[in-house]
C-alpha cells in the first residue's frame, strides 16, 4: 500500500470509493510549505499549508490516470510526512486548471515542482 495526501475530491469517501477497488482513508494530516489554490480542479502552490488526509492504496495507476499525469495535467511528486514514511502527492498545472497560482523557475511544470521541493521545506504532519 503506497501513501498519499488527498486535498481535493478523494478527500470524500464516495468519490475514492468510486475510483479505486482498494484504499484505506487515514487520518488527517497537514502539508506544510504548500496551500491549496482553486480552479477547474483543486491544485497546490508554494507557502503557507493545506489540510487534507493520507490515502492508502496500491492503485497508483489508477489514481495517475484520475489526475491526468500522463498528460502533464497533474505530477505526482514524492513527501516526506513526519513519521518517517513518505506519502506520494498530485499537484496540478496551474495553467490548464485556470488556478491563480505560480511555481517559480523555468522549464516544464513538473521540472519547476520537484526543483521547488528540492530547495523548500515542504512536509505532511499531524493535523494539530
Amino acid at each position: 500500500m503506497t501513501r498519499v495526501f488527498v486535498y481535493g475530491t478523494l478527500t470524500d469517501p464516495e468519490r475514492a470509493d468510486a475510483l479505486l477497488d482498494r484504499y484505506r482513508i487515514g487520518p488527517d494530516a497537514v502539508l506544510r510549505g504548500l496551500h491549496r489554490v482553486e480552479g477547474r480542479y483543486p491544485t497546490l502552490a508554494p507557502g503557507s499549508e493545506v489540510r487534507g488526509r493520507l490515502l492508502e492504496t496500491p492503485e497508483l495507476d489508477r489514481l495517475d490516470a484520475y489526475e491526468g499525469v500522463e498528460s502533464g495535467l497533474y505530477a505526482r511528486v514524492t513527501l516526506p510526512v513526519s513519521d518517517g514514511v513518505n506519502a506520494e502527492c498530485y499537484v496540478g498545472d496551474p495553467g490548464p486548471l485556470g488556478a491563480d497560482a505560480e511555481w517559480p523557475g523555468t522549464g516544464p511544470f513538473d521540472a519547476r515542482v520537484r526543483s521547488y521541493l528540492e530547495d523548500h521545506a515542504v512536509e505532511i504532519g499531524r493535523n494539530e
